[in-house]
């Protein structure tokens, strides 16, 4: 075999595999109408900005700000496990232009993505979930050692101090939050007693209210009654006392004329 099929064999070869590879896919589709190419680069995209946060978090010294980062990572994980149905289904439709191999490719490329999102370090404990697509694998590992020879005793499982002041600090808030609820309770009980007899106290109250109002009633009534007599009352004495007066200046009257007419006479 000389150099030129040597050459010819190996272009042949990679011109086979180019399918699989996931640049020159995203190149070739992601100007057009081809909505898994946008989605997949998409994903794509999205993959690599979490693995370069994951490698953040491994050199950041700020605990708080490597925890938000991992719950960052988490929620980008969720949220992209939670769209590769659709690229499933996209990666069977039809596009035009392309063969069956390539949709073969396609769905090799979207089943492969759940173990790649599932691979990006999070913070958790534990290695990566498996998936539908990519069996958990039963066999034995005897590549993978514990530190104890397989005894594990109560010794073994004994609390650290940092497990044993956080759960102090939980007895302890939990046993503040029991309180607090106590006297929470304290007050409503009270509250509902102080309702009890205030109703209690106006079921009471209704019918002296009842009474007082016919009383009130029964007075303005006779108040009306007598301010309408004294009324008359003081209209038959003042025509009374009218009629004297007319009588008195009356004699004055004709007390004057008698004067008058002795003096022109």
């Amino acid at each position: 075999m000389t150099v030129i099929d040597i050459l010819t064999r190996v272009d042949s070869i990679c011109k086979k595999y180019d399918k699989y590879d996931v640049d020159k896919q995203r190149e070739a589709n992601v100007s057009g109408d081809d909505a898994f190419a946008r989605l997949y680069g998409a994903f794509e995209t999205q993959i690599e900005m979490a693995l370069e946060k994951a490698e953040i978090v491994t050199k950041e010294k700020n605990r708080a700000s490597a925890v938000a980062m991992n719950a960052e990572i988490r929620r980008t994980k969720a949220r992209l496990s939670e769209e590769v149905p659709k690229l499933q289904r996209l990666a069977v439709k039809r596009v035009k232009g392309l063969t069956t191999e390539e949709l073969a490719a396609r769905n090799d490329l979207v089943l492969a993505l759940p173990a790649r999102i599932e691979a990006i370090p999070d913070g958790t404990a534990g290695g990566p979930k498996s998936t539908s697509a990519w069996a958990p694998s039963t066999a034995p590992r005897p590549d993978i050692k514990f530190d104890s020879d397989g005894r594990f005793d109560d010794d073994y499982f004994q609390e650290s101090h940092e497990s044993s002041q956080f759960r102090q600090e939980y007895e302890m808030r939990k046993i503040k939050q029991e309180q607090g609820l106590d006297m929470i309770s304290e007050g409503l009980d009270a509250l509902k007693n102080m309702a009890s007899d205030m109703n209690e106290e106006l079921d009471r109250q209704v019918p002296l209210m009842d009474e007082i109002d016919s009383k009130v009633d029964r007075a303005t009534s006779d108040l009306k009654n007598t301010n309408v007599r004294l009324k008359d009352t003081v209209n038959q004495l003042r025509s009374s006392r009218n009629f004297c007066i007319d009588i008195v200046l009356l004699c004055i009257v004709l007390g004057i004329a008698a004067y008058l007419y002795n003096v022109l006479k």
